[in-house]
């Protein structure tokens, strides 16, 4: 038999012991025929039911031949007629080890004999159907089948007046329902054991299901797989602040930074070395009523002594009432929780804050490594160096597409567009992700400019080289990113260019929409704009702000509260520009608008210059795609022609159209035709002469 089974099989002798001790009491105050009023209606008062107590208390001690402990329900004693073998029972019961869970209960929310001999009356109920018909008798007959304070005031030893109170443990923890109706006075109100205390009694100890309903499975996939290094030291320092302080002088853990997947597996490894379940609650979840959130924390508490969980507190997106709900919360309650949240909260008692990141990419590349197998190659290095993943993100990807048989597509190929996938669903509902078609061939350019974007380039895919292997890392905290500014007026080439590095690295590109991030209520920008930033951490993605200026521009003279608040999101856009580990382009018309402390912490700054007429000759001979149909273009005479990239492409696109209008091939005349058109839209002069043939 196992252990458990043994201490069921205990617990059950207990309980049958226990029961027939109470109803041998019950049934001699009955036979006594000393009864409690017999209406619902008639109140029973305090002098009434003092004088019944003071009568009776001798009788009712009477049988028990040894001192009553507060330690034990019953009094220990030998068999005799008036039914004491019961509590001999009970007593020989009670020495298994762990004792039965009545006594585990008192013991652990500190009930005094007397509450524990009430608690048990009232649970009698729902173990013995003969209990109520007892009730009754010794309460007036069929109108009270049911416990009261009352009975058990004239039933049990050594009775206490305060076990009324609500800061007694018996409603402190709400293990007792009263049913309180009308005038109807308090001790002889009916008692219902709550549910959850009844089956922790029979011994069946589950969470209280009333909890369910707010409470998510906690079940970070890897929890079991072995974290890396610098993860491993984060649950070692949290392990050992919880054992040194205790679990109630310091129960709240902090778990700081925006990967949630990396902080829920160091709260599962935390919760596994103190041998504790650990449950989830949205804190959106938390009722927003005073006395709802007061019995939530109650319930809470009572269940983290009852049984060995922690709660996981996830309030990483929290607004400000939000907060303050979760900040009331965790002032009712004692026990171990895990507080998720972006930036730290100050003012917290009982806590103690952890910073959580992701993985090193040193760290990333063994996990690939890992999961690879013999199949990795120079996967491991190439994905690290470019993907900020967590070693969650890792592993299914591996997984997955190991599976896959091998085609056409190689490994690694299947792996950089899965990671690729993995890290665009955040970003998705924060920008604009375009598609980008441009390449290296297209884009035309002074050669000191095409070197710039080649270096850009080169940059992003050497970081990993640079940073780790060269050491930078270690002695830079701000700076690993890169910062570009490509600046020119309309039409130079500056989205072409942003296609042309996503193309060249295989990243995805995203253009920041200003009317998303932007907003008239303070503070909203910066929180717009850390979710933005946090979802490009994951890597693989190219940030590109069109106009930039609009939102990097100079801070101003502070003249009201406006001022100095758009002053803070500059101020904060650039820190956060620092910090950002990816690879930013910001487009600009006007270069000079920019904050120039914002241009300083910028790596590159490319200018876009208004094309040269060879430049526009070369750009024409490309505009077209090789499958239209052309017939007499005269190049040379359309690089006269003042037009920079974008408008030579609109004029082509347009005389493209007109001569499918005209079912010809696109001709000059049709070219000059649309390059008019272009020019007045412009409001550039316009020289007839230039657009006859």
């Amino acid at each position: 038999m196992s252990d458990l089974a043994s201490w069921q099989e205990g617990n059950e002798k207990y309980l049958s012991a226990a029961l027939a001790w109470l109803r041998q009491r019950l049934e001699r105050l009955a036979e006594r025929k000393v009864v409690l009023p017999s209406t619902p209606s008639q109140p029973a008062s305090s002098s009434w039911l003092h004088s019944l107590i003071r009568k009776l208390h001798n009788f009712i001690r009477k049988p028990s031949p040894v001192p009553s402990s507060d330690k034990t329900m019953p009094p220990s004693g030998t068999a005799d007629e008036n039914g004491s073998q019961a509590a001999v029972d009970m007593a020989a019961a009670e020495a298994m080890e762990p004792p039965p869970a009545l006594v585990i209960l008192s013991q652990r929310l500190g009930l005094s004999r007397f509450e524990q001999e009430l608690l048990f009356l009232c649970a009698a109920m729902e173990i013995d159907p003969d209990i109520a018909d007892l009730c009754a008798k010794t309460q007036g007959g069929q109108y009270r089948p049911y416990p009261t304070f009352a009975l058990a005031l004239v039933l049990f030893d050594e009775p206490r007046w305060d076990v009324l109170s609500p800061e007694r443990p018996l409603r402190y923890w709400h293990l007792l329902e009263i049913n309180q109706s009308g005038s109807q006075s308090l001790t002889i109100s009916p008692l219902r054991a709550d549910e959850r205390i009844v089956s922790f009694i029979k011994g069946l100890n589950y969470l209280d299901d009333r909890l369910s309903p707010l409470l998510i499975p906690f079940s970070p996939v890897g929890v079991d797989a072995k974290l890396p290094h610098s993860q491993q030291a984060s649950v070692d320092a949290i392990v050992k602040r919880l054992k040194f302080s205790g679990s109630h002088e310091l129960g709240i853990v902090q778990l700081l930074g925006p990967d949630t997947d990396s902080k829920q597996m160091v709260a599962g490894h935390v919760a596994a070395a103190l041998d504790l379940n650990i449950y989830r609650m949205p804190a959106e979840l938390l009722p927003a009523q005073a006395g709802e959130l007061e019995t939530l924390a109650r319930l809470w508490e009572r269940e983290s002594i009852l049984m060995p969980i922690s709660l996981y507190l996830d309030a990483h997106d929290a607004d400000s009432t939000v907060i303050g709900l979760v900040n009331r919360f965790l002032a009712l309650i004692n026990g171990i929780v895990f507080l998720d949240t972006r930036d730290i909260w100050p003012g917290l008692n009982r806590s103690a804050v952890f910073e959580i990141t992701k993985q090193r990419p040193s760290e990333q590349a063994t996990i690939w490594a890992e999961a690879l197998g013999q199949r990795a190659g120079e996967s491991p290095a190439l994905l690290s160096g470019q993907f900020n993943l967590n070693c969650v993100a890792i592993q299914e990807i591996a997984e997955s597409e190991l599976r896959e048989k091998e085609g056409a597509i190689q490994l690694h190929d299947r792996l950089w567009s899965a990671c690729l996938a993995s890290t665009r669903p955040r970003l998705d509902v924060l920008a604009q992700r375009l598609d980008p078609k441009a390449t290296k061939d297209n884009i035309i350019l002074p050669q000191a400019e095409r070197k710039l974007l080649e270096q850009i380039v080169a940059q992003v895919k050497n970081r990993s080289k640079v940073y780790d292997d060269g050491g930078f890392r270690r002695s830079m905290n701000r700076g690993l990113g890169i910062g570009v500014l490509f600046a020119g007026e309309s039409g130079t080439g500056k989205t072409m260019a942003a296609e042309v590095i996503a193309n060249e690295l295989q990243l995805n590109l995203y253009r920041i929409d200003l009317s998303q991030v932007v907003s008239k209520y303070i503070g909203e920008t910066e929180k717009n704009l850390r979710r933005l930033f946090d979802a490009a951490e994951d890597g693989g993605a190219i940030l590109f702000f069109d106009e930039a200026d609009s939102l990097f521009g100079k801070r101003s003279e502070v003249k009201d509260s406006h001022d100095r608040y758009a002053n803070i999101e500059v101020s904060y856009l650039l820190q956060r520009m620092e910090s950002f580990g990816g690879l930013a382009i910001l487009a600009t018309n006007m270069k000079s608008a920019l904050d120039q402390a914002f241009l300083r912490r910028l790596r590159f700054a490319v200018d876009f210059p208004h094309p040269g007429p060879e430049d526009r000759k070369k750009i024409w001979q490309k505009v077209f795609p090789e499958k239209t149909k052309k017939d007499g273009l005269d190049y040379g005479r359309l690089a006269r022609l003042n037009l920079t990239g974008g408008g030579i492409h609109n004029a082509a696109l347009n005389a493209a159209f007109l001569a499918a209008n005209a079912g010809t091939p696109v001709t000059m005349q049709f070219v000059l035709d649309a390059a008019r058109t272009e020019f007045r839209k412009q409001d550039k002069p316009i020289i007839e002469a230039d657009f006859r043939l």
